[in-house]
């Protein structure tokens, strides 16, 4: 079965991410000079305008910063998943990163609700990071 929704477009900037994704590894850049992690990547820290970086490997467990409950597919891949949501995760470390979550009713999902890490590998080479509900 193919999948048939949008998939990320990777360059050599974001491809550590990704790397670290099929691994099932969350990957972010850490300023070596402030401490900064930060996503998505550059090639300054927007802290302390540095350029010395590292890629740093976090926990996998953040919050939920907001959240959109999708009633209506915009594309036809989601017709199936509806509803389905799509939320800002604040992860421990400090950087949000745009996902879905998973794994329970979206009745229930509130703003601060603490979520971990799920691996979801859509094709032979992208595993997209979701997050779930800690139980």
């Amino acid at each position: 079965m193919s999948y048939n929704k949008p998939l990320p477009k990777i360059n050599s900037d974001v491809k550590p991410f990704w790397d670290g994704c099929k691994n099932r590894e969350l990957k972010f850049q850490k300023c070596q000079a402030c401490g900064h992690v930060r996503w998505p990547a550059s090639i300054i820290c927007p802290k302390c305008y540095k350029k010395e970086t590292e890629w740093v490997i976090a926990g996998g467990h953040g919050t939920i910063y907001t959240y959109a409950v999708y009633h209506t597919a915009y594309h036809a891949g989601f017709a199936n998943e509806i509803p389905y949501v799509v939320a800002i995760v604040e992860l421990d470390e400090g950087p949000h990163l745009l996902t879905n979550i998973i794994d329970c009713n979206h009745q229930e999902i509130k703003c601060g609700m603490d979520v971990t890490v799920a691996w979801d590998d859509v094709t032979p080479e992208i595993t997209l990071p979701k997050f779930k509900p800690c139980r």
